[in-house]
């Protein structure tokens, strides 16, 4: 499907933020230059998805109830992927645990778009109208969060400087990741971070599954589950804090600190901890807690009504993948990388990121302004006109996972030097959440 977003050049930049800083690292450790660029075709085919099974068939990553829907006055999505959300739709809309999205449809028309929205998420669901851009310019949330950096950075106590058992084939050998995220951005950002050597260890609650996105995003990572609410699992995870170099969270604003474990709680389990946190609206503004995904964002911030209006079609249209979620991904691996670096130093970082700040930078992208400059020198950026996307016969490598054999895409980056030079690729086979103990290896 093509876009009016230059989503090709746009899906490079960001593998190229995030291989820049791993080049960085590289240089750090030897003082011989690394270069680095991403392939904008691989780069592309990396977010659309790069595990393709062989004999066997990934489920639908969509509930049935996870669509757009017609209402009085334009366009409304449900996101019911999670049972809860689903069921706080249903509840919403009056509607039975069995209904169907013809049921549902007929129910949403007569609603307003805001009065649904704000009634879905108000019982804890996940819905957004679908907004222009200018409209999405003059909500408050939309201000906020154009008001926001691509990368907010703050700085932590310096703390002693930290040895490292990274090579420059695997820079980040030896580091530990503890991965607190779900669904794409966080496991995006870890898959990353494991492809060149981290010890990626992700905690899901009990009971939370990703079957559809498992195979693509579990690569490289040891899979665990802990309830966190619970005196046992909230004891182990400080355990598990205490012992990490770097923790990457989706939790929303106040979340943590529900858990009694904001950011300055973990500064005192792990004192030069690095820290990266993502989540969907921004960290300013009155949404900031709101819960949300790419599919929302894209509808919240005018993109889907952009691409509704570029197509002449008559529903919204929204990005031929979720390039926001990736593109967030990318950009947090790249704060984690460079965070490291520092700290190998003695300074101490922590970054923050949003799908919805992400969104501000292609739409910057798609109107011919120049995007922001990410807080780090790439060797190679680009940005260019709407994206095509043409069917390409990209490099695959055969693989076995927990499910069965199939075939992943060579990654996207290319460093220079091809001898002594980052190697990206992943020595633990994708497999199940909670498929291994909540330990460090």
């Amino acid at each position: 499907m093509e876009s009016c977003y230059p989503v090709r050049s746009f899906a490079a930049a960001a593998v190229a933020a995030a291989g820049s800083a791993v080049a960085e690292l590289a240089e750090s450790m030897t003082g011989a230059p690394v270069s680095v660029s991403a392939d904008p075709a691989l780069s592309r085919a990396w977010f659309a998805g790069s595990f393709q099974p062989a004999g066997w068939d990934l489920p639908s990553p969509w509930d049935a109830l996870s669509r757009d829907y017609p209402c009085a006055d334009g366009w409304i999505r449900l996101h019911t992927n999670a049972p809860h959300h689903r069921a706080a739709a249903l509840a919403v809309l009056g509607l039975p645990d069995g209904a169907d999205a013809g049921a549902a449809e007929l129910a949403v028309r007569p609603w307003k778009g805001e009065e649904l929205e704000d009634a879905v998420v108000e019982a804890g669901g996940c819905a957004a109208r679908m907004l222009t851009a200018e409209q999405w310019l003059g909500h408050p949330q939309g201000q906020a969060v154009a008001g926001e950096p691509l990368v907010g950075w703050s700085r932590r106590r310096p703390a002693a400087p930290v040895s490292s058992a990274g090579t420059v084939e695997r820079p980040l050998r030896g580091v530990r990741v503890l991965d607190l995220t779900r669904v794409i951005a966080g496991p995006v950002a870890t898959r990353f971070l494991a492809g060149f050597g981290a010890d990626v260890l992700r905690i899901d609650p009990p009971g939370w599954n990703e079957p559809a996105l498992e195979p693509e995003m579990t690569v490289g990572k040891h899979c665990a589950r802990l309830d966190l609410r619970s005196p046992q699992g909230a004891a182990k995870i400080r355990e598990l804090l205490a012992g990490a170099d770097i923790v990457v969270h989706g939790y929303r604003p106040g979340a943590l600190a529900g858990l009694g474990l904001d950011e300055h709680r973990i500064q005192q389990l792990h004192p030069g901890i690095v820290t990266v946190a993502v989540n969907a609206y921004g960290w300013t503004g009155p949404w900031r807690s709101r819960r949300g995904f790419d599919s929302l964002v894209q509808m919240s911030s005018g993109i889907a009504d952009a691409g509704m209006a570029w197509a002449a079609a008559d529903a919204p249209r929204p990005l031929p993948v979720q390039a926001l979620d990736h593109a967030t991904g990318y950009l947090a691996a790249a704060a984690a990388v460079r965070s490291w670096t520092r700290r190998l130093n003695g300074e101490v970082h922590a970054a923050r990121l949003s799908l919805a700040r992400t969104a501000v930078e292609l739409q910057r992208a798609a109107d011919g302004r120049p995007p922001v400059p990410p807080p780090w020198k790439t060797r190679r950026t680009a940005y260019g006109a709407a994206d095509s996307s043409p069917a390409m016969n990209l490099p695959l490598a055969a693989e076995q996972t927990h499910w069965g054999p199939g075939q992943r895409l060579y990654p996207p980056l290319v460093f220079e030097p091809k001898g002594g030079s980052p190697q990206m690729g992943w020595d633990v086979p994708a497999a199940p959440l909670g498929s291994a103990l909540p330990e460090w290896q």
